[in-house]
């Protein structure tokens, strides 16, 4: 922060303790009664809301408050709907709805009096416990590289034409749906550079990259924009589509009324007449054209579900269907965004003062942002150097392209459960419930630029990105096993006359899946995954499986004073962690590791998968003299990599900490304005055993995303041996804030 303040002028801001949430609703509902047979209404809702997020937060990373985004929208929508009743047995739904949202991420950072800060990131070591073994830190400060140039709006039209009809035992429903969507889609990461200092230091120099930051000395620095005017707005991507849903269902009440069939289908199509800019190099690279879209793609989902009321006491109800596995509109507009045109993104790690002609800002390393030509009014971190500013403007048109697989299909996923209530004479009530999900054509992002070269010492995949920075991502789908999970859950309940009520719930997940798709970025999803081939990562547990959860509720409601309810609730919760991946690390993917020939060739740290020795002597691995052995098979030992030995440990096989939680709500009713009013008033207590003590109900993980990188790593010239370098004590589990803390919400509800 004084580096920051005395060497650029600039205030970084606090350390976040509080994070202000705002959410303003408004809600206006007319209904009107035109006959009997006959009802409009029309319902106007507003909604404007934020809260201060985190962008890099994870447990090796620090920022202050100006690092910090405004994660927010606005959004306003009608709809209006009309009922009618034309006999006893025929009614219509018709629905017209209009929605406008304004999303919002705006840098808490702002624009100061020299114009807009860049990203900085200064990389730190420390021995922390003071045992020997060093951790690596990350400190953020400025405007987050994501949040520079980020805007999406986008306004929705949506048609609902729905009927009725009653056939005996039989409820027949029909109808059509669009849902008519326009985007706006402004995405340019280091817009006002993203800085990296973090090549100078190690821990035999835990300050180098500190003292390279107070000398302006960056390794890398990452420019973005609109080629060739460095415009960002004039990289702002426009395209619609329309989703066309025709359905039919059969409501069949037979066995007197014990036994209820519901069978289904719906049929989605989608069109839209934008495409992406068609990109000659692309298809030069590739063998075919950028231009795809979704145009055309359909999905037919049959389904069928019961519900058997077998006994007074017991119930069964089941289903099987075909759903569509989402709507993969956002990572579409990333086509139309990065065409290979309109953006382009630099990355330079050396600039001399008289930078040669701008496709490179020059050779060497020792230079300062202080002694070369910036843009604007030449102000380090504020203004973009020139020679990069220049290379935008005279940009080969050959970027990295996103691009959609042509032979790619909708993803989907059949789902089948099963399920019982079982409901007890003396007021006992039991649920129980067993789905099982399996996933087609899972939507996945693979880097279409990278050529296999070879296997690495375990035998996993080498591979050589000749176009490192302007590698092109292509969305494509899951080919081999696909995701699948499998879940039960029982709960038990009872309700007293005395006004209290429980409920005990506990619920097993076994969830799998390819990739988690964690992002609306390609790159980011193709990322943020442990791997052991990067573009086939393979079926492994997934990142959102909860593998074991208990849930708790406990109810009082009373009349303490007249007709006025008083009621006072207690939930809480007790799961397993998120799982996460011990890998391999590395500082930035510039040579250790896999980042570059000849080792596996990716460029990206601390995602590979850790290969586990079977001891000293495994003939796999080769221990660098400064290898802290003793550390190391410790760490082993100590967090369950044993059983791995001789192996490539497998994603996502380690559980952070459990957590528990408590929330308290009291409400009470008051008397109001007129009869069968009531106004009520109430607190919630969010995690209040956290209020209680600081240290309870705190949830610890590791960060996203679900990696810790605790070995640098390179391959023997032969290619037969890993040499492993350096241990790195990994942070560990983190507090994550949001959920940690405890929160207090007071609001008055008037009933009416």
């Amino acid at each position: 922060a004084q580096i920051a303040r005395d060497v650029y002028g600039y205030e970084v801001g606090d350390i976040v303790k509080s994070l202000p949430v705002e959410d303003e609703k408004f809600t206006v509902k007319l209904d009107w009664d035109i006959n009997e047979n006959h009802r409009a209404s029309y319902t106007y809702n507003y909604n404007d809301g934020f809260n201060w997020s985190q962008s890099d937060g994870d447990d090796d990373e620090f920022e202050f408050s100006d690092h910090y985004y405004e994660r927010g929208a606005e959004l306003k929508s009608h709809t209006a709907a009309l009922f009618s009743n034309w006999t006893d047995r025929f009614s219509t739904e018709v629905r017209v709805s209009m929605l406008d949202l304004d999303n919002r991420q705006n840098s808490r950072s702002g624009v100061r009096d020299l114009g807009v800060f860049g990203e900085a990131q200064v990389e730190t070591w420390a021995d922390v416990d003071g045992d020997g073994a060093f951790s690596r830190a990350v400190v953020y400060l400025g405007t987050d590289d994501s949040r520079q140039a980020n805007d999406l709006d986008y306004e929705a039209l949506n048609l609902k034409l729905a009927a009725n009809y009653e056939l005996g035992n039989h409820l027949i429903t029909a109808g059509f749906e669009q849902d008519d969507l326009d985007v706006y889609n402004l995405f340019i990461q280091h817009v006002e550079t993203e800085n990296r200092f973090d090549e100078e230091c190690n821990p035999g120099n835990p300050n180098g990259c500190i003292d390279a930051f107070r000398e302006a000395r960056p390794d890398d620095i990452y420019y973005g924009n609109a080629a060739p005017s460095n415009d960002p707005f004039q990289g702002a991507a426009e395209w619609a589509y329309k989703i066309n849903t025709a359905y039919l269902q059969d409501e069949w009440v037979t066995m007197g009324g014990d036994l209820t069939l519901v069978f289904g289908i719906r049929y989605d199509w989608y069109s839209s007449s934008d495409r992406p800019a068609y990109n000659q190099n692309f298809v030069d690279r590739q063998g075919f054209d950028n231009t795809e879209t979704i145009d055309g793609l359909d999905l037919l989902q049959p389904r069928l579900g019961f519900n058997w009321t077998v006994t007074p006491e017991l119930s069964v109800r089941g289903g099987i269907g075909l759903y569509s596995g989402g709507n993969p509109n956002v990572w579409l507009s990333n086509n139309f965004s990065n065409d290979g045109f309109r953006i382009a993104q630099l990355r330079e790690r050396t600039i001399e003062r008289d930078p040669p002609p701008p496709e490179n800002c020059g050779e060497g390393r020792d230079f300062s942002l202080f002694d070369i030509p910036l843009a604007g009014g030449g102000n380090p971190l504020y203004d973009v150097p020139q020679c990069l500013v220049d290379a935008i403007a005279f940009a080969d048109p050959n970027s990295g392209v996103n691009a959609l697989d042509p032979t790619f299909e909708l993803p989907k996923a059949w789902k089948y459960n099963l399920g019982m209530t079982y409901d007890f004479a003396d007021g006992y009530l039991v649920n129980a419930d067993l789905m099982y999900t399996k996933a087609e054509d899972s939507a996945i992002v693979i880097n279409g630029t990278m050529e296999q070269t070879g296997f690495a010492p375990d035998g996993r995949p080498v591979y050589n990105d000749p176009r490192f920075f302007n590698s092109d991502y292509i969305l494509t789908n899951v080919t081999g096993p696909d995701a699948e999970s499998l879940q039960f859950s029982v709960n038990l309940s009872k309700r007293y006359e005395n006004g209290f009520d429980w409920s005990l719930g506990y619920a097993w997940t076994d969830s799998k899946d390819v990739s988690p798709m964690t992002s609306s970025v390609a790159f980011s999803n193709y990322a943020n995954i442990s791997v052991r081939d990067p573009n086939n990562p393979g079926l492994s547990t997934s990142n959102y499986n909860i593998p074991h959860r208990f849930s708790f509720r406990l109810g009082y409601s009373a009349y303490w004073w007249g007709d006025n309810r008083t009621n006072f609730t207690l939930v809480g919760s007790h799961n397993e962690g998120r799982p996460y991946s011990f890998t391999f690390a590395s500082d930035d993917g510039d040579g250790g590791q896999f980042g570059s020939p000849p080792n596996i060739g990716d460029w990206i740290s601390n995602r590979h998968l850790l290969y586990v020795p079977s001891g000293i002597d495994d003939p796999l691995v080769q221990f660098a003299d400064s290898f802290n052995t003793d550390a190391f098979f410790e760490f082993v030992e100590n967090n369950g990599l044993s059983k791995y030995a001789g192996q490539i440990a497998p994603r996502n096989e380690f559980n952070s900490d459990w957590w528990t939680w408590f929330d308290i709500r009291v409400e009470q009713e008051f008397p109001a304005f007129a009869e069968g009013h009531k106004l009520a008033g109430w607190i919630v207590i969010k995690n209040f055993c956290n209020l209680i003590n600081d240290e309870w109900c705190v949830l610890r993980q590791v960060s996203f995303p679900r990696r810790q990188g605790i070995v640098d790593m390179q391959i023997s010239d032969d290619g037969k041996q890993y040499i492993y370098e350096e241990f790195i004590q990994p942070s560990g589990q983190g507090r994550v804030t949001d959920p940690s803390l405890w929160e207090v919400r007071v609001g008055l509800t008037y009933r009416f």
